[in-house]
């Protein structure tokens, strides 16, 4: 029916797209046809970002000059460094942080006034994916009470972002394990932060605005932030001095939810969570402390006997990216920036797809308010 109520859109389809594709039922993720195991496992970053915004897989040229393109462009201005240096010093959270530097980006780029095409939009897009690492470690740094660290242009993305981080280079499984992390959550179909930052591009706003709202968006609790929960749910059981099942049993008995079990489209165990599962397991064997790996999976082989994935409640993929990202030595809190400094890439491409038969995204509201209210001039009320 054509005014059938749809709350949250659910079920709506609002547009096509070349880009992503989710089967929840199956639990299957493709970025422009590729599955995303093949991806993840066999493709770079920076391959994937190519891909998304240009359609196909870059050869070894292509790719060569994308990566130093991006590379060139990771340094900050030194005002937005400062700002994110005051932010920090107020002790502001860094989602919204990172939201008020990436509109500040906007000011120094070259392309805010110029052109409003789609190679416009991918320029001042690889721009910004360039320099959100640099602002998120700059954050972070500030907030221990040390200097920002330059990026390296001769690092990988992924590589970059954890040297700046801690000025010491990554060794090769914590590089590509967060590559890996950064692939899985490049895009995910129309998710509530993409949808958004295609709704500000529909109206032919600069993809710096689209950005910034995806930021926003991203940074809500029923969005972003689920591996930051399972995160704090695993410190509360180690510092419980618990076994692992018995703290969730008693969890289960007072009415409470084990975050990251349960996803809004997938009904069974999210693609990208198996993945991580196996990069979790490099990690605690490189390092020697399993901890995490047996608690994630305690937890989840006994989840599953009680009948929660038969039920459509499978691990998703923030159930093991919390312990992968601190097995990396990431705070707790800069998880969601994490997410955002790869969803960014999905936003992008959306916003450019978009854009290229664009229509105002413009959806009607069923009034349901009061009708023929008498009007009453001040001075009578």
């Amino acid at each position: 029916m054509a005014d059938e109520l749809k709350r949250g859109l659910e079920g709506v389809l609002v547009a096509e797209s070349d880009l992503s594709y989710v089967d929840g039922e199956v639990g299957k993720l493709v970025y422009r046809g590729y599955d995303i195991e093949d991806l993840a496992r066999g493709a770079s970053y920076e391959e994937v970002l190519y891909l998304l915004w240009h359609g196909s897989l870059p050869g070894a040229a292509e790719l060569d000059s994308f990566a130093a393109d991006l590379a060139a462009e990771r340094e900050v201005d030194d005002d937005v460094i400062e700002t994110v240096r005051a932010l920090a010093d107020a002790g502001e959270r860094p989602m919204a942080a990172l939201r008020t530097a990436a509109s500040m980006l906007s000011a120094y780029d070259p392309d805010a006034e110029g052109d409003d095409d789609g190679e416009a939009t991918l320029r001042q897009g690889r721009r910004i994916t360039a320099k959100i690492p640099t602002v998120l470690a700059a954050f972070e740094r500030v907030r221990q009470g040390e200097e920002p660290v330059a990026p390296d242009p001769d690092l990988s993305h992924a590589g970059n972002f954890l040297y700046m981080l801690t000025r010491t280079e990554p060794d090769a499984v914590s590089e590509e394990t967060f590559d890996m992390a950064l692939t899985l959550h490049a895009d995910h179909g129309l998710n509530a932060s993409t949808f958004t930052a295609m709704v500000i591009g529909s109206t032919m706003a600069d993809v710096y605005s689209g950005v910034t709202g995806g930021i926003g968006a991203l940074s809500g609790p029923l969005h972003g932030g689920a591996n930051q929960d399972v995160m704090e749910v695993l410190h509360e059981i180690d510092a419980s001095a618990k076994d692992p099942v018995q703290w969730v049993k008693d969890r289960q008995d007072d009415g409470g939810r084990i975050p990251g079990f349960g996803h809004r489209v997938y009904k069974v165990k999210d693609p990208r969570a198996k993945i991580l599962e196996e990069k979790l397991r490099d990690l605690a064997e490189s390092s020697g402390d399993t901890k995490w790996l047996d608690y994630t999976t305690a937890i989840e082989e006994y989840l599953t006997d009680q009948g929660l994935v038969e039920k459509g409640i499978a691990p998703n993929v923030d159930f093991y990216s919390g312990s992968v990202y601190d097995s990396l030595g990431i705070p707790l809190d800069m998880y969601t920036p994490i997410f955002a400094m790869s969803r960014v890439g999905g936003w992008i491409a959306h916003v450019a797809e978009y854009q290229e038969d664009n229509r105002l995204i413009r959806p009607r509201a069923r009034y349901t308010g009061p009708e023929d209210a008498e009007f009453v001039p001040i001075d009578e009320r």
